[in-house]
């Protein structure tokens, strides 16, 4: 299914996007190993301990690029969400470029009420920021779309992560 702006791309974005709508998800090899790190995530950022949390996602983030075998990314978490007329800002990846490592930014409260964001959303956001990584590294796509198959993707992660740690 395509969402409502793909009538605006172009032809050869199109195609990206369809590519992008048909990988429905990650399959992510010994994603049991990672999964302990989802409770010390959840625990850091319920202390709002920023330090501890970068430090968390950067090695959830490593260990999915290893066992994918994509290059690093690099993970940096910001206090407070920016805003504006149109909300707030949970994430944002920028690719690699000239030699910079790719870049995850995240943000640890919300805008208007400066509290913690919730475990859930907040992990969510960053496998979300992960999946624009493995959309460029993993998939070859020349563009990353928030297609029906990018989100997906996205609950793959989550469902691999969560799941297995609930039980």
């Amino acid at each position: 299914m395509a969402f409502a702006y793909y009538a605006r791309l172009s032809a050869r974005r199109q195609a990206i996007y369809r590519k992008s709508d048909a990988i429905h998800s990650v399959q992510l090899p010994d994603a049991a190993a990672l999964v302990p790190l989802v409770p010390e995530l959840e625990k850091a950022l319920r202390r709002e301990d920023r330090q501890r949390v970068e430090a968390i996602c950067q090695r959830l983030t490593d260990g999915i690029g290893r066992r994918l075998a994509v290059p690093p990314c690099r993970v940096k978490i910001h206090a407070v969400r920016p805003s504006d007329e149109y909300g707030e800002l949970h994430g944002l990846y920028r690719p690699e470029d000239d030699g910079e490592v790719a870049l995850i930014a995240l943000w640890m409260r919300t805008a208007q009420r400066k509290q913690v964001v919730a475990f859930r959303t907040f992990l969510r956001t960053l496998l979300h920021e992960i999946c624009h990584h493995l959309d460029y590294e993993l998939f070859g796509l020349a563009e990353t779309f928030h297609t029906e198959g990018f989100y997906k993707r996205e609950s793959s992660l989550f469902h691999q992560l969560v799941v297995t740690a609930a039980g």
